[in-house]
C-alpha cells in the first residue's frame, strides 16, 4: 500500500477547486447568453403569435427561459470539466504515451484524438 503525502493531496485539492471554479464561470457565461437568446424569441412570440398569446402564460414563459438557461449551464460546465480533466490527464501521462502523432501517410488525426 502506498502512502500519499499531504503536499500531494493539497496540490490535487487546489487543482480541483480551480477546475470547478473555471467550470462554474463557463456555465454562468453560457447560461447568461442562453437566457437572452431564449427570452427574446419567447417574449416576442407571445406578443405576436395568436396561438402563443392564448396558450403560454407568464409561468410558461419563465419555465421555457429558465430551462434553456439551466441546460446551457450544465452542458457548458460539463464540457469544461471534461476538457480540463483531459488536459490534466495528458500532462500527467508518461512521455511514451504523450506522442500521439502518426508517422504514416501524412494524414493528421481527427481533432478528438489531440489533447
Amino acid at each position: 500500500m502506498s502512502t500519499v503525502s499531504r503536499a500531494s493531496l493539497d496540490q490535487k485539492l487546489a487543482l480541483a477547486k480551480r477546475c470547478s471554479r473555471e467550470a462554474t464561470l463557463a456555465g454562468a457565461k453560457a447560461a447568461a447568453v442562453a437566457t437572452v437568446a431564449s427570452a427574446i424569441p419567447t417574449l416576442a412570440s407571445v406578443r405576436m403569435l395568436p396561438w402563443a398569446k392564448a396558450n403560454i402564460n407568464p409561468t410558461g414563459q419563465a419555465l421555457i427561459i429558465s430551462t434553456v438557461a439551466g441546460m446551457a449551464y450544465f452542458i457548458a460546465a460539463d464540457k469544461k470539466i471534461l476538457s480540463l480533466a483531459r488536459r490534466h490527464s495528458f500532462e500527467q501521462a508518461p512521455d511514451h504515451l504523450k506522442n500521439t502523432s502518426f508517422q504514416g501517410d501524412g494524414r493528421p488525426h481527427p481533432a478528438f484524438f489531440r489533447p
